[in-house]
């Protein structure tokens, strides 16, 4: 066999983005945050704008966003990172501008930055990556938490008159007149991810036609914070945060 022989398109079966840099990830084995990467990469490759993505990245497990995928990023204070996007976008309208956040940090300590950038209609993306924990910081109880659930700061379970309750926050954004998608999915399986693909391409469209803020918001796991092995803890996730986090187009007002 010819060492460089052409493969036809139809043949293809995977093909690496080439917006993704070959270095290796920080993240811990089975996390949702490299298959999300990859979408990212896949739809700004595959609309053209390699060269006019602006990417903001936070603070958390996903602090690293930058290391990983080559567009041009900023790097935000704690959950600033939409009143950063916000600025990006009014100076350079004609940019793809995407904030990547966790449940902490988009949530908790930036839910005002959110709240507002969202209701206010800002021509952006913000991908919120749920996975009910802080990751980074050793597995506190995050704003997202379930009734329940054990963290290393509830020990016993999240019980409501002691921490309040698990926050919503996507079905907030689809209340908020400035949106105009608003979207929950997930990343465990090939269905998922290809639902997750179209959802994302579509908030990033409707960013670029200027029909307002979109929220994607993805349902995912933390097999360390958990305590739990990749598979175990993909189960845990439809066992326990589907049911609560229901995977479905919140809202959709852009008539593509």
């Amino acid at each position: 066999m010819e060492e460089n022989k052409i493969i036809s398109p139809e043949n293809l079966v995977y093909k690496k983005p080439t917006l993704m840099n070959n270095v290796p990830m920080h993240y811990c084995p089975g996390c949702s945050h490299g298959v999300v990467h990859k979408l990212v990469a896949e739809v700004i490759e595959e609309m053209g704008m390699e060269d006019k993505s602006v990417g903001v990245s936070p603070v958390g497990c996903s602090v690293f966003a930058y290391r990983y995928i080559d567009i041009d990023w900023q790097e935000a204070a704690h959950g600033r990172a939409p009143a950063v996007a916000t600025a990006i976008k009014r100076l350079w309208p004609d940019r793809l501008v995407f904030t990547y956040q966790g449940d902490g940090d988009l949530a908790c300590i930036g839910t005002a930055e959110s709240v507002h950038a969202l209701n206010r209609g800002e021509n952006i993306v913000i991908i919120f990556i749920n996975n009910a924990i802080y990751g980074m910081t050793g597995g506190q109880m995050a704003p997202t938490t379930l009734m329940g659930q054990k963290t290393a700061t509830c020990p016993y379970g999240r019980q409501a008159d002691l921490h309040g309750y698990p926050l919503k926050f996507t079905e907030m954004a689809a209340l908020m007149e400035g949106t105009c998608f608003v979207t929950r999915q997930s990343v465990e399986s090939v269905a998922s991810i290809r639902k997750a693909k179209k959802a994302l391409r579509k908030a990033f469209e409707a960013s670029m036609a200027g029909k307002g803020s979109s929220l994607v918001e993805f349902v995912s796991t933390c097999n360390s914070g958990w305590k739990l092995t990749p598979a175990k803890a993909n189960e845990w996730m439809k066992e326990n945060m589907f049911p609560f986090y229901e995977k479905s187009d919140l809202k959709d007002t852009t008539g593509m």
